[in-house]
């Protein structure tokens, strides 16, 4: 499976797939799913602002302290219930996985921007590809090989290996996509768990986690910059509140391409705050990434079609 394994990005959450495929809402669907990745990008943002003057570690602690936070008062009358999972030992991987992304990504903000490391995160779905025929034997076709070369294509021209093009700390979020893809593989796996329960396992695991480094990388925060890093944890659980709806609204192949929209919104949250655009090489290796993926995920479609025909 290619794009439509987009449950999430980087440094967002793996959401589950819609328990309710085929839902007759596909725009509302769409809408959502563009606000989520505009929140997604916006709490990015944040995170590349605070990394100006804070540790990306004491980042990541307000990122999931924040969605621990939230996700203890919606689910505060079923709190222990909804954490118990069948299969915790696939629960702790996948929200290692999901933390080594976030606190990549993070570290990669500090010397490279918002849409540099946005697009070399959208590697994310062709990795799945990838992981899928390498570990769950999954079937790896010319139109697949195609579209993997394409999207590490792309991603060479934004790095521009050996040029000097581009801070070396870009490939921490190269490293972030393949850690995220690790995590989506690690969802396909897991069964009998909701997604309420997933979700609470990567929020509590990465605050816990995150509290350990906590006091090595711990700076007093000047008043200016509490409702920065509040807003940082509010972007990302809200992000996460509307990817959620909107697989319940829409099936993942409707909504899969609309993940690129984060290159676009992370382009404007970087003019908007920062001043930066995108170089030509990104836009160019961007343009290559999202082109790949939704070549496979044509491909895909078409097939899924054809077989159920």
């Amino acid at each position: 499976m290619a794009l439509p394994a987009i449950k999430g990005t980087a440094r967002g959450p793996a959401v589950a797939p819609s328990a309710h495929p085929g839902s007759d809402r596909p725009g509302l669907g769409v809408a959502l799913m563009l606000a989520a990745f505009s929140m997604l990008t916006l709490m990015d943002a944040f995170a590349k602002l605070l990394g100006e003057g804070y540790h990306p570690l004491q980042i990541v602690w307000a990122r999931f302290a924040v969605n621990a936070a939230v996700l203890a008062l919606i689910f505060r009358t079923s709190l222990t219930a909804r954490l118990r999972s069948a299969q915790p030992g696939m629960q702790l991987g996948r929200a290692l996985f999901q933390i080594g992304a976030i606190v990549a990504f993070f570290f990669s903000l500090r010397h490279v921007p918002l849409a540099t490391a946005t697009a070399l995160g959208d590697l994310n779905p062709v990795l799945v590809t990838l992981g899928a025929a390498l570990f769950l034997g999954e079937r790896l076709g010319a139109h697949r090989l195609f579209g993997i070369g394409a999207a590490f294509a792309g991603a060479m021209i934004i790095l521009r290996p050996g040029l000097g093009g581009v801070h070396p700390a870009a490939f921490l979020a190269l490293l972030a996509a393949f850690s995220f893809a690790g995590a989506v593989l690690l969802t396909r796996h897991l069964r009998g768990d909701a997604a309420a329960t997933s979700q609470l396992w990567s929020a509590f695991v990465g605050l816990a986690l995150s509290s350990l480094a906590l006091p090595f990388v711990w700076q007093p925060v000047a008043p200016a910059d509490l409702w920065i890093f509040l807003a940082l944890g509010l972007a990302g659980s809200l992000s996460q509140f509307l990817l959620i709806r909107a697989f319940a609204l829409a099936e993942a192949g409707t909504l899969a391409p609309f993940g690129y929209s984060g290159l676009l919104f992370a382009s404007l949250w970087g003019w908007l705050m920062f001043g930066q655009l995108p170089d030509a090489y990104t836009i160019i290796g961007a343009v290559v990434i999202v082109g790949a993926g939704l070549y496979v995920w044509s491909r895909e479609r078409r097939a899924a079609r054809l077989s159920q025909a």
